[in-house]
């Protein structure tokens, strides 16, 4: 039960003579526990609930029946729809059902509903989490400001009041000062926020997050805060047991963010004076304890890189996703130090002992491998795993993930596929280390972050460690610079489909619009046609190959502004892989094909290509040009249509609103051009392809 893939950490019994515990006899040790969660993070608490000798009890739905966390334990509950991970109630009585004695709530989810941790509380079950008027009063933004400043935590200037009037909302804008940050008061994970630069946009902007936080936390009451315009968000990890200690584990650095939310993770941050690093985890612990706090905790703030002054952000009062960064720079598993302090036990560690720890450990990155589409705004996908394949683990790389290759990501839930962590002795090797773990990494049937985030790691500014929360805007052109394709990898495209073919009985009836391997007898020529899909208005590029013998190939290389040929090629198949002998080199590449879809590696870097459909077949079947149409990317909610129809639009004008994977995503119309008909309305549900806007007579560009 539980596989373990982590980093092999130090087992805290063998540090327990560096404990500030005098003693445990007051401690009950936890025997069983209902972890209510899903992917990842309930197959991480898993493995070391395990590893304690707890049993565990998992809970799923009916889109996660076959997911991995549901088939880690035998002892496994259906709750049903898909949003039944929050059905606390249900939660509790299944925990009370199968005899647990506790509940981990993961992150997300119920992790910082109060009302859930005191219904744990009054119901006998042990919650493994912070007391529910410690998640009650850090929940609430306004109120935990208020608290913070009390205990001499520096917060940011804004409005936390309740009064949610638009008009005096904006009235407070103007009075802190644009640009600035309208935020869900219940809010969390990027959700429910908005930046505002002017007064303009503002009542615009404040009614998204409103409609955001209503749909994510079921409360739409906003605070405003000043904006700052250079931020880095850094936040620190901490923990406190029920005897009144509290240690900061060392910080984070978050700046590396899309919609608010993080993808790259590190610690320590880097280019930090250290006695502002001190100051920052003297204030995390002065921020603990003014609330009573217990278990694991991150305080976060905002670090003006222009000022070098920091902000109070907010506390999740949970685990966090990035929690593993933290365990690689201490050599501590946290999930272990959050099952001994609910079972009373005193900290494992003091704080110069961690100090120590992080002083000798060097560095560690985290990168959120993500199901979305950079390209297109980081728009959430989803779909079935048709190919994966992971780095290497080893004691440098640590994969924690919640899928395995025929997988479904589904588009009910957050799209975070697995968490890659590298650590090393410096941060320089660090991004190298993971850089060369993304270059192994690959995934077929649905879009992935991964080539986003390999050019992070070759960004020179990123390697300097300038970061700040708008580095992704501010880099745009160099991150989403259009990718040259050689020819060598249309090549090998052409190569792999051949050998395919090759290697398959041919059919003698229901061929495709591509026909099928002729043999090579009579005819020993073959043409490909390929249209790039990684690049806006790919233009097509054809390969020719005519084949001399066994394995033995020339091709022709033409279109795109290619003219290129090959003689004499070898192509040894190893399905899905070939390898190919050119007259300059020799190159491997990986071949998956999904109907017309083909996904090509090579060199580490991923390739997205479309066969294209001969002429004549869209004649003989009479497929439309889909130009006077704007089709949902992905399944999902219609929130709102922007327009109505007869409207003149044009391009990038907004079109309808949507909402998947909890994230709300502006459609913008792709041309100039009238609406004909908007094909849904307000709460309609939509699978992926379907017609959302029909225009008139296309005006395109």
């Amino acid at each position: 039960m539980f596989p373990s893939k982590l980093r092999a950490l130090p087992r805290a019994s063998h540090y327990r003579f560096l404990s500030t515990s005098t003693s445990t006899s007051t401690s009950t040790p936890i025997t069983s526990v209902l972890i209510a969660n899903r992917g990842e993070i309930a197959l991480r608490v898993g493995r070391t609930a395990s590893a304690l000798g707890v049993r565990c009890t998992t809970i799923y739905t009916d889109p996660d029946a076959n997911s991995q966390h549901a088939l880690s334990s035998p002892f496994a509950v259906n709750l049903g729809s898909a949003n039944a991970y929050l059905d606390g109630e249900r939660i509790i009585k299944v925990a009370k059902e199968q005899s647990c004695e506790a509940l981990h709530p993961g992150y997300g989810f119920l992790s910082e509903n109060s009302a859930f941790a005191k219904r744990c509380l009054e119901e006998g079950l042990v919650f493994i989490g912070p007391p529910w008027k410690a998640i009650e009063a850090m929940g609430n933004k306004s109120r935990s400001k208020d608290i913070m400043i009390k205990a001499g935590v520096p917060c940011i200037p804004g409005y936390h009041g309740g009064n949610q009037d638009p008009k005096y909302l904006l009235e407070e804008a103007r009075r802190i000062g644009f640009p600035v940050m309208v935020k869900a008061v219940k809010g969390g994970g990027g959700k429910g926020m908005r930046i505002a630069f002017n007064e303009q946009e503002f009542l615009d902007k404040l009614e998204s997050a409103k409609s955001e936080g209503r749909n994510s936390f079921g409360d739409d009451e906003m605070l405003v805060e000043k904006y700052i315009s250079t931020p880095r968000h850094i936040e620190v990890q901490i923990f406190a047991d029920k005897h009144g200690n509290a240690v900061a584990l060392g910080e984070r650095d978050c700046s590396l963010q899309r919609r608010h939310q993080k993808i790259l993770e590190e610690a320590p941050a880097p280019n930090l004076a250290e006695d502002i690093r001190q100051d920052l985890w003297e204030k995390a612990r002065a921020a603990a304890l003014a609330v009573g706090y217990e278990g694991a905790g991150t305080v976060e703030f905002i670090f003006d890189n222009d000022t070098n002054e920091f902000f109070f952000m907010e506390m999740n009062t949970r685990l966090q996703v990035e929690h593993p960064v933290t365990e690689e720079i201490t050599g501590e598993d946290l999930v272990s130090w959050q099952f001994k302090v609910a079972a009373g036990e005193r900290l494992p560690l003091d704080q110069e002992t961690i100090a120590q720890r992080i002083a000798e450990r060097g560095w560690a990155i985290e990168a959120r491998i993500y199901a979305e589409n950079p390209s297109q705004n980081f728009m959430p996908d989803s779909g079935k795993l048709i190919h994966l394949k992971t780095p290497p683990i080893s004691e440098s790389v640590r994969i924690d993930a919640g899928f395995v290759e025929g997988d479904t990501v589904s588009s009910a839930y957050d799209g975070m596929i697995a968490k890659l962590i590298v650590s090393g002795e410096t941060r320089e090797v660090v991004i190298r280390k993971l850089y060369a773990a993304l270059q192994e990494y690959e995934v077929v049937g649905l879009s992935t972050n991964i080539e986003f985030l390999k050019k992070i790691c070759k960004s020179p500014a990123f390697i300097r460690g300038e970061v700040e929360t708008g580095y992704i805007q501010k880099h745009n052109d160099e991150l989403f610079a259009p990718e040259v394709i050689e020819p060598e990898r249309f090549a090998q495209a052409a190569l792999g489909l051949l050998s395919k073919e090759l290697s398959t009985p041919a059919p003698t009836i229901g061929q495709g619009p591509h026909g099928t391997a002729v043999g090579f007898g009579s005819s020993s020529g073959r043409q490909f046609t390929f249209i790039p899909t990684d690049v806006e208005d790919g233009v097509p590029v054809t390969v020719s190959v005519e084949q001399l013998g066994r394995n033995l190939y020339d091709l022709e290389v033409k279109g795109g502004g290619l003219d290129q040929s090959y003689s004499s090629v070898v192509c040894e198949p190893k399905s899905p892989s070939i390898s190919t002998f050119f007259p300059h080199t020799r190159i491997e590449s990986t071949i998956v094909t999904d109907g017309d879809k083909i996904t090509l590696f090579q060199h580490g870097k991923q390739t997205h290509l479309t066969l294209a459909t001969p002429s004549w077949f869209e004649k003989a079947l009479g497929l439309k040009d889909a130009a006077n149409s704007v089709l949902a990317p992905m399944p999902c909610k219609v929130l709102r249509n922007e327009v109505k129809e007869g409207d003149k639009v044009e391009k990038g004008q907004a079109l309808v609103v949507i909402e998947s994977m909890k994230m709300e995503t502006v459609i913008r119309s792709p041309q100039n051009g009238t609406v004909a008909k908007l094909v849904h309305k307000e709460g309609d549900i939509c699978k992926a392809g379907t017609v959302l806007v029909l225009f008139e007579d296309a005006q395109v560009d």
